[in-house]
Parts: structure tokens; C-alpha cells; sequence
């Protein structure tokens, strides 16, 4: 894959690169980060000719965003592409630090579901303020879904639906203040439902369209080539098992996961391509897929996943996996000849 390569989406201006940064471990997602290893993870990303960052105000209750931008206003406006998030606005917490969603040390603010038309707006203005720049160029509504909310689903979705939270966003899109409009989420059910609400330009899908998993592939990639909903696939590692790691949607993987990460190793081994290079790469052959968002808590890490998103990879790789019943018989892949 050529880092350079940029896609269109089907009815914005705006085109992404192949490969973007999440910036979930800007805000201390698990373990504190020390603000001048962020600073240097985002200048050697930059340096790798990374061009598309994705933040939220949940990641570290406005942590990434403050330091997203910071590094980012040193760079030319229209040289980058950046994606924000809306659903949760964040209230003054005193001097409280403690929390129990996984940020290490989160500034003092509460997150506060709201997805209604005030607080969409809101929250977009705070994002801009937060980072100290001109503009967001995509606003993804963030954790939205009934796996995410259980009981306070519904209510949560007729404030988008109903309340007026898909009508902000189309507002912000329609004025130019936004370029493209969509879901930042880890369910593709809600996908297709949102789908039926709103036209969305991309959606950030996390975990659900991997090597480990195309349930999404027939239901939802489908229709989002139909549909001109772009996908940025988020989660490409399955929370770390894809990459040496030992989490699966954010937990212990179950005995069934680990086994058939096994199975996957075990073809890469005969073909020695990293296991890593290959979840990276496999997404992007998809035509709904324009984009894959990986995390770095370094510098190196981010060169080790340039590194991976170039590795060559055969098209026999590819169908041994299909042979072997380990990937989607249906599943477009990318590779050079054999």
C-alpha cells in the first residue's frame, strides 16, 4: 500500500488518506502518556506523511483534543484531514481525576451523553475551541447503538433521530462548517439503521470488519457502496490480538478468538508476513473502505505501522486464508502476484 493514496467520498469534497491516527491514546487511554511522547508520536506521524488524525472529546475528557491541536496548528490548515466527535459533552468535575472508563488521567470534566440538536451543536463548538482550530472536517456521532446504551437506547436515539441531532449535523454540513458527516461507532447494526435517518458521507467502524470478523460485509459494506456511506475502519487489530496483544473487544479474548488468531498466525508464518501487516491491509481492499485509523503510544509504533501498511503481501496469501475458512469467501482482498 502507498501511504500518499487518498480515496474519495462519494458525495463530499473531501478525500482521505489510506491510512490515519487515532488519537484515543493522546487522552490516556489505559496508561498515562507523557506529553512529550505525544508530541512526538504526532511529529513522526507527521513526518511519515500521515495527513489524517481522528480525536473525540471523550478521549481523555478533552485531553487529545487539547494536545491534537496544539501540535497540529504549527502545520498548514488544508494540509491535513480531521475528524471529531459528538454525543457526549463534558461537564466541570472540580479538581476530580478519578474515573472508571479507562482514561489514566483524564482532565476534570464528566462526559455527559446528549445527541440532541443543542448539544450537537455545542459540542462541535467546544471541539473547535478544545483544539484551537479554524475547522473539524468530519463529525462522527460517537457510541451510539443499542449494545453500548442497553436500556437508554431508545431514548438516546430519538434525541438523534426525533430531537433533532441528525438535523444539527446536516446543519453543520449543508453551512460548510463540516465536510462530511457520519457515525463513530463499533456496531454496524446501528449503521444501516442510521442510514435509513440520514445520508452520511463515512462512518468510523471499529472491530467489525477484520480478519477476525465480516459479519458486516453482506449487510452493510454492500449497502455503503450503494449508499455512498464511506467506511474508515477503525479497530483493525480487535483490540490488540491481531497484534501480539491479548484483548478482544476490549477484554480477555474467549478461547474461540485466540484459537483462531492461532489459525491466522500460522499462514502468515508459512508466507512470513506479520500477522499485524495483514490485519491493516486486509480492510482497505473493500471498495466501501477508504481509510484505517490505527492508535500509536509512540513514535515508534506509528513507523512500525507505516511499515506494516507497505509490507508486500501475495495474492496466494490470501486465498490459503479463503481456503482454509479463516476469511470470508466473499471478502475482496488486495495483494501483488504470487
Amino acid at each position: 500500500m502507498n501511504l500518499s493514496e487518498r480515496r474519495h467520498l462519494a458525495g463530499s469534497p473531501l478525500t482521505l488518506p489510506v491510512l490515519g491516527l487515532g488519537c484515543s491514546q493522546l487522552g490516556g487511554l489505559h496508561q498515562e502518556m507523557p506529553a512529550q511522547q505525544a508530541v512526538d508520536t504526532l511529529a513522526n506521524a507527521w513526518q511519515q506523511g500521515i495527513r489524517y488524525f481522528d480525536t473525540a472529546p471523550f478521549y481523555g475528557h478533552g485531553r487529545s483534543e487539547h494536545r491534537l491541536g496544539t501540535v497540529l496548528d504549527e502545520q498548514e490548515r488544508d494540509e491535513f484531514v480531521l475528524s471529531s466527535k459528538v454525543g457526549r459533552l463534558l461537564a466541570p468535575n472540580g479538581s476530580e481525576r478519578a474515573n472508571d472508563d479507562g482514561w489514566a488521567r483524564p482532565l476534570p470534566f464528566k462526559p455527559v451523553y446528549d445527541y440532541s440538536y443543542d448539544a450537537i451543536l455545542r459540542s462541535h463548538e467546544d471541539s473547535l475551541q478544545r483544539l484551537g482550530l479554524s475547522r473539524i472536517d468530519i463529525l462522527y456521532v460517537h457510541d451510539i447503538g443499542r449494545r453500548t446504551h442497553g436500556e437508554r437506547h431508545d431514548l438516546h436515539w430519538q434525541a438523534l433521530t426525533q430531537g433533532g441531532g441528525f438535523r444539527a449535523l446536516e446543519q453543520l454540513r449543508s453551512s460548510g462548517q463540516v465536510r462530511a458527516i457520519g457515525l463513530g461507532v463499533n456496531e454496524w447494526e446501528i449503521v444501516v439503521e442510521s442510514m435509513g435517518e440520514c445520508q452520511l458521507d463515512c462512518t468510523l467502524l471499529a472491530g467489525r470488519y477484520t480478519l477476525l470478523e465480516q459479519q458486516s460485509l453482506r449487510p452493510l459494506l454492500d449497502r455503503c457502496v450503494a449508499g455512498g456511506n464511506a467506511i474508515v475502519a477503525g479497530g483493525v487489530f480487535n483490540s490488540g490480538i491481531l497484534a501480539g496483544g491479548q484483548h478482544f473487544d476490549y477484554g480477555v479474548a474467549p478461547a474461540a478468538v485466540v484459537a483462531k488468531v492461532g489459525a491466522l498466525q500460522e499462514v502468515c508464518t508459512e508466507f512470513a508476513i506479520p500477522l499485524a501487516a495483514a490485519a491493516l491491509q486486509f480492510p482497505l481492499a473493500h471498495p466501501a473502505v477508504v481509510s484505517c485509523v490505527i492508535g500509536a503510544r509512540s513514535a515508534e509504533q506509528v513507523s512500525t505501522n507505516v511499515a506494516w501498511l507497505q509490507t508486500p503481501i501475495p495474492v496466494a496469501f490470501w486465498n490459503t486464508l479463503k481456503q482454509r475458512g479463516l476469511l470470508d469467501d466473499a471478502a475482496p482482498v488486495l495483494g501483488n502476484p504470487a
